[in-house]
């Protein structure tokens, strides 16, 4: 039987290299615009030209340091704003390319990055820090990182059960993600009902939303160059990836394992998935949509999808941030919750398309 790789990952409805490139051009014309214009947009009434003024003081030294280099007005825009806006391009790309990745490793155009159980560790390592008091040697970023613990944790225990009795394969993955993300899911809600803790449960629940709100410089310095790197490790490895979308029989076939790659590409995306955690709480439909939106513009070929999945989440990701601090006045809507009143309906619409299948082939 011979198989034609560059068959299976046919282009979509933009077609041919230069449109591509045109395209990733443009977005990232978009992408620089964004940030530019979401740090002026805000509660606070804070001028253009002050914003400005401050971002390039910080970053170049130049200006007037007495009147920039401290204030309510820098506290803001250097603080708060810039750090979100930053944040929000590292979780964007994060979740965005392990959406792409994870649907090929477990080839399922329903996975998203919290499909192995991550979310559920996730949500157990939270439940213990915020109703047991577990993890505050961490100090105030207790809850976060305990949730990166539980979500790396139940990443590997994932990995350790599919390879019990054989190597691991899309199927067992599936079926232990799905297993060990009850147990956590049983546990969690245990917990909730032992502790019987109003507060906390509150806490929980706000948590579970997600928001960008603890953005800091700190915690940004190392997440963004992470998924930025794990990005660019994941475009090394488009060959494999789009090999994985035929299935194990066909990569065997052609003299190639896929159970190492697995085992890589899964340890990385939990690195990533928890760093996304451990930021920025819960937020879903990201890697579920984005991927489905990037495979139907562009097909299924990995060495075009990873670069335009993490511009277009970062776009995404930077105004569903700014209209969730600005939709209502005085307030902030958590972003997981106008994520999902966005992203629900878009995926029921990739849903019912009749020309839509894996990678967005009729």
């Amino acid at each position: 039987m011979k198989i034609n790789l560059k068959d299976d990952v046919q282009t979509g409805i933009f077609k041919g290299t230069p449109m591509y490139i045109g395209v990733s051009v443009l977005l990232l014309i978009i992408l620089v615009f964004s940030i530019l214009i979401a740090v002026t947009i805000g509660p606070a009434d804070i001028s253009i030209k002050s914003a400005y003024d401050i971002i390039v003081f910080k970053l170049f030294g130049i200006g007037n340091a007495e009147t920039l280099s401290s204030g309510a007005v820098h506290d803001v825009i250097w603080l708060i704003r810039l750090p979100r806006v930053i944040l929000a391009i590292a979780v964007g790309i994060g979740l965005s390319v392990v959406g792409i990745i994870m649907q090929a490793i477990v080839k399922n155009p329903l996975a998203d990055p919290y499909i192995l159980g991550i979310s559920s560790g996730a949500s157990l390592g939270a439940t213990l820090a915020i109703m047991l008091g577990i993890g505050t040697i961490f100090g105030s970023n207790y809850v976060g990182v305990c949730a990166f613990i539980g979500s790396a944790a139940v990443s590997m225990l994932v990995l350790i059960i599919a390879n019990i009795g054989g190597k691991a394969n899309s199927v067992k993955l599936l079926l232990a993600g799905m297993a060990i993300s009850s147990v956590c899911s049983a546990f969690s809600s245990f917990i909730v009902y032992y502790a019987n803790d109003k507060e906390g449960m509150q806490s929980i629940t706000y948590w579970l939303m997600g928001s960008l709100a603890g953005a800091e410089w700190s915690s940004i310095i190392f997440i963004l160059p992470i998924t930025i790197i794990g990005t660019i490790f994941f475009l090394t490895q488009y060959r494999t990836l789009n090999l994985m979308l035929l299935g194990d029989e066909v990569s065997i076939t052609l003299g190639k394992n896929l159970h190492k790659y697995r085992l890589v590409y899964l340890t990385i995306t939990s690195l990533i998935i928890g760093l996304v955690v451990y930021s920025s709480g819960m937020i879903g439909f990201v890697g579920l949509i984005i991927p489905h939106l990037v495979r139907m513009l562009f097909g299924t070929d990995h060495k075009k999808i990873i670069p335009i999945a993490a511009l277009v989440g970062s776009i995404f990701l930077i105004w569903a941030d700014v209209l969730a601090r600005s939709i209502i006045p005085n307030t902030e809507l958590p972003i997981g919750i106008l994520i999902s009143m966005i992203g629900a309906p878009c995926f029921i619409w990739l849903m019912i398309k009749k020309t839509y299948g894996f990678g967005g082939n009729s």
